[in-house]
């Protein structure tokens, strides 16, 4: 049997011994022994029974990131890519049987790639209000000689009803200012820093500010389809408050779980690949210790590798 090859010393990706995972894995609840509410868990089984066993009219806000429409391998199973009929039917089922959970101030986020998009957009409106389209660019994609480089995913955001959460000015975007205005000889809209010139912005539906996890990243796993923290950030701020409670169904390893923990928010995650149970437990223990946010802090968003940058030039000064 060939040895695995020793991470480098920066690689930060989470792994854990077989023994490890059967310890996080105890800790988390199978989806057939759900009674009530089982906030702050972690579920592990198949989402359809989840979201069947859970209460009426409970969650503040579900964020979707189902399998795309993709030929994929997650852990030990295999998604098959459907015709789009099929993959409508698929969409459809899991929105019949997340809705009774929702309250009517709910809101909805569904993480989709451009062709999955075409789909759930169109089920979306009817079963709810859709707000707006977010196109996050997540920079990294496969290089393709007859096509365009697919290097973004959409975000569908609904509501419920008219009556929801939106803290826009929880999720205002700190950017560097290129053309620094003066009236009266005082900045407009800016502050002058010691690490520069920054406005904060009102944040729009082009998100160029995340990138995916990568190696050198504490929160990165081996995951093949791991979604930011920073990303489960924005919407969390945004579209609830301290001590909501937010749903995942297709939980994968843990981040919306990991992030509503270090925003002080609820949270129920379900996933059925008991490996990524595992790392979604590991990553909560982390978090008790680490509730950082990256790419996040003063209550803003910065723009990518502004911190960098900055931690850089500190560096420099001593």
């Amino acid at each position: 049997m060939q040895e695995r090859k020793q991470p480098a010393p920066r690689n930060r990706t989470i792994r854990l011994s077989p023994e490890e995972e059967a310890r996080c894995l105890e800790r988390c609840l199978p989806v057939t022994q759900i009674e009530g509410l089982p906030e702050n868990q972690i579920l592990h089984g198949d989402a359809f029974e989840a979201l069947r066993r859970l209460p009426d009219e409970c969650v503040d806000l579900l964020i979707v990131d189902p399998p795309y429409n993709l030929n994929k391998t997650f852990g030990q199973r295999v998604f098959r890519r459907m015709d789009a009929a099929e993959y409508a039917a698929f969409t459809r089922s899991w929105l019949e049987t997340a809705r009774h959970t929702l309250k009517k101030t709910a809101s909805v986020y569904v993480c989709c790639d451009w062709m999955s998009s075409l789909v759930i957009g169109n089920l979306l409106g009817e079963y709810f209000t859709v707000r707006n389209r977010i196109t996050w660019q997540r920079e990294k994609g496969r290089g393709s000689l007859k096509n365009w480089k697919n290097a973004q995913e959409d975000i569908w955001f609904a509501t419920v009803s008219g009556a929801y959460t939106f803290n826009v000015q929880a999720v205002m975007q700190r950017r560097r200012v290129i053309a620094p205005y003066r009236e009266n000889g005082k900045p407009k809209d800016w502050v002058e820093t010691a690490d520069g010139r920054f406005r904060d912005t009102y944040p729009s539906n082009f998100w160029d500010d995340i990138s995916i996890p990568y190696w050198s990243m504490p929160e990165n796993t081996d995951h093949p389809a791991q979604k930011p923290e920073k990303l489960m950030a924005k919407l969390i701020l945004a579209s609830s408050n301290p001590g909501d409670l937010v749903l995942d169904p297709f939980g994968g390893v843990g981040t919306s779980a990991v992030v509503a923990k270090k925003l002080g928010r609820r949270f129920i995650c379900v996933e059925r690949e008991a490996e990524y149970c595992a790392l979604a437990i590991r990553r909560l223990e982390m978090a008790e210790t680490d509730p950082s946010i990256q790419g996040y802090s003063d209550g803003v968003f910065w723009e990518r590798n502004t911190l960098v940058e900055q931690a850089r030039r500190a560096r420099r000064k001593k």
